[in-house]
């Protein structure tokens, strides 16, 4: 063969997730997992048995419609006034998608011509910088710092050029746990008009804000016929692996993330799109005690870190805590969490990985706090090894 490198040089760099190299260290070390974002126990009962008569009653179990199955469309959509006061049309302007990650990447390719500059908070999920990429996008980073990770608007206003089309923006945020503020949201509503950007939110977290609340930029005056709203089941219900997203936008922005959406998987989660419907229909009383279960471990674990010497950000929503290891004498957040097995049993993530400039994050990283709360004390004792 050629010397021609067999990757596209659009993906070169990012290779392996950390996600998939930290999980795979927790398993070979038997390391308490709090590095990728999963549940140590499943969601309710009743919406795990809804899947299960689907799958014995037939539903799903052949492709479902493209858009998604129309329970679910109809249910998303009652979400999204029963929370938001927002109204959609469920044959047009919702679409179906195999999580926030596919929806994610079918925007970027449905609305991104090679060149188009995308503007993102940086830290990153890292499939965003692979999403812009292989649609061939320019990644513009918008640094947030810490303590409070909040984003600079005057910054944000000077990083638009001609040849920017594009916001990607993710509240409640990951890695961070900041919560952008009506001011804050306001005020890139009214820079996105101005600009005539598109917008692509991702709010998978949004039952998950712990101080303030989660308001839908799509809500927001001249919002609606230029915002792709992008959320999930996963992080609300406690079934990451059932990989059920889905999109909210005016018609002619589903149509383009269809356009794109159809090739990448065309369907998927058949029979979980059936009990997801009767999960975004559970009472009030689902949504707050899930939100205070977690606020409960977001402290527990929050003191536990600070307890073993980390510098703690507290965040506002996720259910992510983002720290600084300097104070702990280290200097290189990868090299930490590779290490971290095998010093005292628990596995993180470097946050430096969701920069594109790894030295902005360099000492900072990020546990999970989505697991039960023994487990989260027999980590937090594991870890204070490292003050001793």
């Amino acid at each position: 063969m050629s010397g021609r490198p067999l990757l596209n040089r659009r993906l070169d760099g990012l290779g392996t997730t950390i996600f998939a190299e930290m999980s795979a260290l927790a398993l070979a070390t038997g390391a308490i997992n709090l590095g990728q974002g999963f549940p140590d126990t499943d969601g309710p009962e009743a919406i795990r048995e809804a899947a299960v008569r689907a799958l014995r009653d037939g539903r799903g179990n052949q492709y479902p419609p493209g858009m998604g199955v129309p329970e679910l469309r109809t249910a998303i959509v009652d979400h999204q006034r029963r929370f938001y006061g927002l109204t959609f049309d469920p044959d047009t302007e919702v679409l179906v998608t195999a999580g926030a990650t596919e929806a994610i990447a079918a925007a970027m390719l449905a609305l991104l011509e090679p060149g188009d500059e995308v503007i993102a908070f940086e830290p990153f999920y890292d499939s965003y910088a692979a999403s812009i990429a292989m649609a061939g996008g320019v990644r513009v980073p918008l640094t947030l710092r810490a303590p409070d990770f909040r984003p600079d608007l005057d910054a944000l206003r000077a990083a638009v050029t001609p040849r920017t089309r594009l916001l990607l923006l993710n509240s409640p945020h990951n890695p961070t746990g900041m919560v952008l503020t009506s001011d804050e949201l306001t005020a890139i509503a009214e820079l996105a008009v101005e600009r005539d950007l598109l917008v692509v939110t991702d709010e998978v977290y949004e039952h998950l804000v712990f101080d303030g609340e989660h308001t839908p930029l799509i809500s927001l005056p001249g919002m609606r016929d230029r915002t792709v709203s992008i959320s999930s089941a996963g992080k609300t219900f406690s079934f990451t692996g059932w990989k059920v997203g889905w999109v909210t936008a005016s018609a002619p922005l589903v149509a383009a993330v269809r356009t794109s959406k159809q090739f990448l998987t065309y369907v998927a989660s058949g029979p979980f799109q059936y009990a997801i419907a009767e999960a975004l229909r559970l009472p009030d009383d689902y949504y707050t005690a899930f939100r205070d279960d977690l606020q409960t471990k977001r402290d527990l674990l929050a003191d536990g870190l600070t307890a073993a010497g980390f510098e703690v950000y507290r965040p506002q929503g996720t259910y992510f805590i983002t720290t600084d290891i300097a104070a702990l004498g280290e200097k290189d957040a990868l090299a930490f969490c590779r290490a971290l097995p095998a010093r005292c049993g628990v596995v993180a993530v470097p946050n430096s990985v969701f920069y594109d400039d790894p030295d902005a994050g360099r000492t900072q990283v990020r546990f999970a706090f989505c697991k039960k709360d023994d487990v989260l004390q027999e980590a937090s004792g594991r870890l204070q090894q490292l003050a001793s």
